[in-house]
């Protein structure tokens, strides 16, 4: 390993490590300027044939599609069309005008910027959640609000807070759910979310005690999304293994090493493309990342804020459908994550949610 190699490695971990000194705000985000920069700079020697100064693989053409599980269960709930990706989105429905643009390029640009977000989730700050406590997301959502048999008809964006229990022992409710403004499942109601058989902590059940246990090696977490991952009919396991991971990280929250790991997971996933502008159902703009499955006819984005890369939210499209008469992007749900927190109960919001 060259000089420059062992610079990032010791930087990478001098950010995830528990400082035993604070450093005033603005010297660290320098200093983590200053990696960022290092980080680029290695990635581009690696992208130009040169040799890669840390043991990780090249960037490879792969990506990852975000679902959201608990928008998914209000769509069911609410006799909507229930689909298998519950992309974020706003606007009208079609795909960004450079969509059609894909290629080497892309693919390229999206390893790239995975890796990069990778470093920043790594330099998060992260309190550990107790297995009594709840992981509190509030959320801005809009879903399809048709029939399965005709058109998408989207809904209005509504609120949505979900409460997942961090206890690891087999449960029937996992956690609850509550909607509030136009086109909410039963407003301002706290529902359970349960299941006819309890569900030990795991994919069904993604605890951060659990989070914490998966393998922080790419390929070997790949190995273990794949076993576990749940396909759904003419879905690929590739697209169900990039939306699980979406679910992850916009439903959970876990430890930073963990995090950084399921970001350079997703890059490994064949199909990856970066999309320069993409915008969430909260009107924030960021960076898409995005994997397309032609055997489900679906499309799925992540968007991530371009100067911080935050997690902003994510928005599905189907590509195609000819019994609808779909022949482009058309989207199909969009979320926003607002707010995330540990919570002592549930139903109880975090500091700062709406009240």
């Amino acid at each position: 390993m060259n000089a420059d190699g062992r610079r990032t490695e010791d930087a990478l971990e001098l950010l995830s490590a528990p400082a035993e000194w604070d450093l005033p705000p603005e010297r660290h985000l320098h200093h983590k300027d200053v990696l960022m920069q290092q980080i680029d700079q290695d990635l581009g020697q690696a992208a130009a044939g040169a040799p890669a100064p840390t043991p990780a693989r090249a960037p490879r053409r792969r990506l990852t599609r975000p679902a959201v599980l608990v928008p998914l269960a209000s769509t069911v709930l609410a006799g909507a069309l229930a689909l298998t990706l519950t992309g974020p989105g706003a606007g009208d429905g079609h795909a960004p005008a450079d969509r059609g643009v894909t290629g080497g390029a892309h693919a390229q640009n999206a390893a790239v910027t995975l890796h990069r977000i990778a470093v920043v989730a790594m330099a998060a700050d992260v309190t550990p959640v107790r297995d009594d406590q709840f992981v509190y997301v509030r959320s801005l959502t809009v879903s399809n609000k048709g029939t399965f048999e005709g058109p998408i008809r989207l809904g209005a964006p509504h609120t949505l807070e979900t409460w997942t229990s961090q206890d690891p022992r087999p449960l029937t409710t996992t956690g609850w759910m509550r909607e509030s403004g136009k086109d909410a499942v039963m407003p301002d109601e706290t529902i359970p979310i349960e299941s006819t058989a309890a569900v030990p902590a795991g994919i069904d059940h993604p605890t951060y005690t659990w989070l914490s246990s998966l393998p922080t090696d790419p390929d070997a977490l790949l190995t273990v999304l794949r076993r576990e991952v749940r396909v759904s009919d003419g879905e690929s396991r590739e697209q169900a293994v990039f939306s699980l991971i979406g679910d992850l990280l916009s439903q959970t929250l876990m430890p930073p090493r963990n995090t950084a790991a399921l970001y350079k997971a997703a890059a490994r996933i064949p199909g990856v493309q970066e999309i320069p502008d993409a915008v969430d159902v909260a009107g924030r703009h960021g960076i898409g990342i995005t994997r397309e499955d032609a055997s489900s006819a679906t499309r799925d984005e992540w968007i991530f804020d371009k100067h911080s890369l935050a997690f902003l939210g994510a928005r599905g499209f189907i590509t195609h459908d000819k019994q609808k008469g779909i022949t482009s992007d058309t989207l199909t749900g969009s979320i926003a994550v607002l707010q995330r927190a540990v919570v002592d109960r549930h139903g109880e919001r975090a500091a700062g949610a709406d009240s």
